[in-house]
């Protein structure tokens, strides 16, 4: 005898509307926004927080990130081991966080975009400013909840004695919401928190004057304060940051401008070759090579001019027509 079925009438819009209104909420509150306490979201806080369980702190030895990647999926992470993977690189990149929460150990990827080695290959535990994310986290500071299979328990949120979200800057896109926060300086946030706790009612303005703007970790130059003051005043603005250029003498009366820092979230190797580009197809004249000579010593980016060229009128148009300067 088959199993009776019953089926309800119901409107397409109306089945729609309520289960995708369910999967916002979860991929809103579980996946692409970050806490505003702690400024992780669920994957990084569930990365840091099994790396803290299992000992692999900053003063042990460096552990195969292969079985920190097993065991977040395994314990409290039930997804895809590469989007783990993928979050525990990011937060190992000093070019994308300024204060790195993984001391990762082997290749953790580029400036040019070049990819991380494999998780077996790969090293990782806790740096030294993740642990003070993680402080006191055994003296129940912080609410705990069950895990997916109610095999464990995990924390809601991270004790945090510094605001990572200001501090590391996060970007996030979910359904109906997105959030795209600068890092900021470390030092400037934690004076402006303690003036803050001193002085509850300070003025914006006074705020300001102590955290001046982001900090980003490639450099780069903030363009105009208008920007900067509107994003912090009211969450909404545009802030144009510039490389740091400057215009050198070589032998026979030549010049060559060079490039110590770019903008923030800019891939060098896609840079040089716009620049190359624009070379080859003499869009503008009097550039001879472009050569990237960045190494153990920084970045270094070197646009080599003919003799007699415009190297001011040159950097303008590399400005205007790359992304040597960006909106941000």
């Amino acid at each position: 005898m088959g199993i009776l079925e019953q089926f309800l009438p119901a409107f397409l819009e109306d089945v729609v509307s309520d289960r995708f209104g369910r999967y916002s909420k979860y991929i809103i509150q579980d996946r692409a926004i970050p806490d505003v306490r702690d400024g992780l979201k669920p994957v990084q806080r569930r990365i840091l927080y099994s790396m803290y369980e299992s000992g692999n702190t900053p003063d042990k030895t460096y552990r195969k990130s292969a079985k920190t990647v097993g065991d977040v999926m395994g314990n409290y992470h039930p997804h895809g081991d590469s989007s783990i993977y993928d979050g525990m690189v990011r937060m190992a990149q000093p070019w994308k966080m300024g204060h790195v929460l993984v001391d990762g150990h082997g290749n953790w990827g580029s400036m040019d975009d070049d990819p991380a080695a494999a998780m077996r290959y790969t090293e990782a535990r806790l740096s030294p400013i993740a642990m003070e994310l993680l402080r006191d986290l055994d003296k129940r500071t912080v609410e705990f909840k069950d895990n997916f299979d109610n095999t464990a328990k995990e924390p809601v949120v991270f004790p945090s004695r510094y605001p990572n979200l200001l501090v590391n800057g996060v970007s996030g896109i979910s359904a109906g919401f997105a959030t795209e926060i600068p890092p900021h300086n470390l030092m400037e946030i934690i004076d402006g928190c303690i003036r803050l706790m001193d002085q509850p009612d300070l003025p914006y303005e006074e705020l300001m004057k102590i955290i001046i703007g982001p900090d980003f970790p490639t450099g780069g130059i903030i363009m105009g304060g208008q920007g900067i003051q509107e994003a912090s005043r009211t969450g909404r603005g545009r802030i144009y940051l510039k490389s740091r250029t400057a215009i050198e003498d070589m032998k026979g009366g030549r010049q060559q401008i060079v490039i110590t820092e770019i903008p923030y979230q800019v891939v060098k190797s896609r840079l040089v070759t716009a620049m190359e580009n624009i070379r080859l197809e003499k869009k503008v004249e009097g550039i001879a090579e472009v050569r990237d000579e960045s190494g153990r010593n920084g970045l270094r980016i070197v646009i080599e001019l003919k003799k007699e060229a415009d190297a001011q009128g040159i950097l303008a148009y590399l400005l205007k027509k790359t992304d040597l300067q960006v909106a941000y």
